[in-house]
């Protein structure tokens, strides 16, 4: 049932994401430092194809530019060869599609890290 639930979550998180508008780029802003253990479960979502899920681990005590790279490190190796992933001024991640691929849409689907905020911004 839990996985049913999760499902249905992802379903409706990319639905709502897909309103918004598909981007070739995106921005991520992290900030704040870590004041728990906890994750960061990014899902890229093209605008056609099947969405990805990242789950990047946070350790209580990180840093905004900390939690940048770790984000960037997860995301390189989870959804890297379909996407462009760098760190920017520190605390952002930016994720651009790579040539050919379809625009897509970033959505957080859980941040369970205390004291980190995230902000998302099409390019």
């Amino acid at each position: 049932m839990h996985k049913l639930l999760s499902g249905l979550c992802l379903g409706l998180a990319a639905s709502l994401a897909f309103a918004a508008g598909v981007e070739n780029k995106w921005r991520l802003q992290f900030s704040g430092n870590a004041e728990s253990d906890g994750q960061i479960v990014l899902q890229l979502a093209p605008s056609e194809g099947d969405p990805m899920t990242a789950t990047v681990a946070i350790h209580k005590g990180r840093g905004e530019n900390s939690v940048a790279r770790d984000v960037r490190d997860a995301l390189r190796e989870q959804v890297g060869k379909r996407y462009h992933v760098e760190v920017d001024d520190g605390e952002d991640v930016l994720i651009k599609k790579h040539r050919g691929e379809h625009d897509f849409v970033v959505t957080i689907v859980e941040n369970s890290v205390e004291g980190v905020r995230i902000g998302t911004n099409a390019e």
